[in-house]
């Protein structure tokens, strides 16, 4: 059995976001479509036989209690496993972006103790653990690009004819960010679009709809506004991913980028048609 691992936790962009109703319990039903791409958080993992989690901290700001421990203890109580790890997490996927990346590191962590325990459980067993970690835990579990619905629980995997051409993309994310809970208690019917269909998604996967929610985004954070305004003056036509405040545009020519205002992070990113540990779980 392997005593270590360092493995990647990759972001995902959203290429559209509607917003198609909203459930008794106050949950927003959505419809979107999840992307990969190559903007990674670095996790390391270290077997401890005395049964301790414990977390290292390799940048300087992560949370006490962040998604990659909590989905470890559920692991370990799930299983009743006896062995501990040590967790290093080298974040570079920046909080409130809207990029999934305390999900992403969750999802990893369930696919990397899984095996550094060897528990042997399925991708299906291991769902049943992420969805309570978060709405965005299993797409970074299922293993591809995927179709969303519900609440972000119902995915269609883009795979085969459906699965997503190669393409670059210049991703922007400010400096200030964006609370997911502030963007929903301010969002209303009248922001809701229709239900789309996969079909029509397929025919134009990177110019498809709209963020339902980026108008809302852009009054509560001005510099959102501004990074597509950015993007914009480079011949790019932005969109905001999810939630948070990081924005995108496909591109063909990133080479030669200005300086962005401030101490935004910009990144020139590649999409991936498969999650980087795809293969790290039987179905």
């Amino acid at each position: 059995m392997q005593s270590l691992y360092d493995v990647p936790a990759p972001a995902k962009l959203n290429l559209f976001l509607h917003i198609t109703g909203k459930r008794p319990d106050g949950y927003h039903l959505l419809q979107s479509a999840f992307m990969l791409i190559d903007w990674c958080d670095t996790l390391h993992f270290e077997l401890r036989p005395d049964g301790r989690i414990t977390r290292e901290d390799l940048a300087g700001d992560l949370p006490e209690d962040d998604l990659s421990v909590r989905a470890a203890r559920s692991l370990q109580q799930a299983c009743h496993c006896p062995l501990g790890v040590h967790i290093g997490v080298l974040k570079r996927i920046p909080a409130q972006a809207g990029m999934g990346g305390g999900s992403s590191d969750a999802a990893t962590t369930l696919l990397a103790l899984n095996r550094l325990w060897d528990l042997g459980l399925s991708r299906r067993e291991l769902m049943t653990l992420a969805a309570p970690l978060g709405a965005d835990v299993p797409f970074f579990l299922c293993g591809s690009n995927a179709w969303v619905e519900g609440i972000g629980e119902q995915l269609t995997p883009l795979e085969g004819p459906k699965a997503l051409p190669p393409q670059r993309f210049v991703v922007v994310k400010p400096e200030a960010g964006l609370p997911t809970s502030r963007i929903f208690s301010q969002i209303t019917a009248k922001d809701y679009s229709g239900n789309a269909r996969i079909s029509g998604f397929a025919a134009d996967p990177f110019g498809f709809g709209r963020n339902d929610l980026q108008g809302i985004a852009e009054m509560l954070c001005p510099e959102l506004a501004q990074a597509l305004d950015w993007l914009m003056a480079q011949g790019l036509h932005g969109r905001m991913t999810g939630s948070g405040s990081a924005v995108f545009a496909a591109a063909s020519h990133a080479a030669h980028l200005p300086a962005p205002p401030g101490v935004w992070q910009v990144k020139v990113c590649d999409n991936l048609l498969v999650h980087p540990l795809a293969g790290w779980a039987t179905e």
